[in-house]
């Protein structure tokens, strides 16, 4: 089970960053990802069990290979944590508007 802060850890290696952004965009296979990046297919690889493991992306096998992909909850789990600041924000922005000027 993944704890909803490990995606926000597993995001802030730029690197990481950059495969997800790329996944964010379609679906891909790691020697594809590779590619444009300056590191090497084991490091994707390395990055992609990272980031599997914080929930962000999930893999399917077609054939011998392993077509990543974004996880729609991993990132909805990190949007609901978020979002509790958002309507706390929003909640103190409301009382502070409807206070009367003294």
């Amino acid at each position: 089970m993944t704890n909803r802060l490990d995606g926000f850890a597993a995001l802030g290696d730029p690197t990481r960053r950059a495969v997800f952004e790329r996944l964010a965009r379609r679906p891909r296979a790691v020697g594809e990802l590779a590619a444009g990046l300056p590191i090497s297919r084991p490091a994707v690889s390395q990055h992609l069990k990272v980031l599997e493991s914080a929930g962000l992306v999930t893999h399917e096998r077609q054939g011998v290979r392993r077509i990543y992909r974004i996880d729609p909850s991993g990132i909805e789990a990190m949007r609901s944590y978020l979002d509790r600041f958002w309507d706390q924000a929003l909640a103190a922005f409301k009382r502070a508007a409807e206070q009367e000027p003294s």
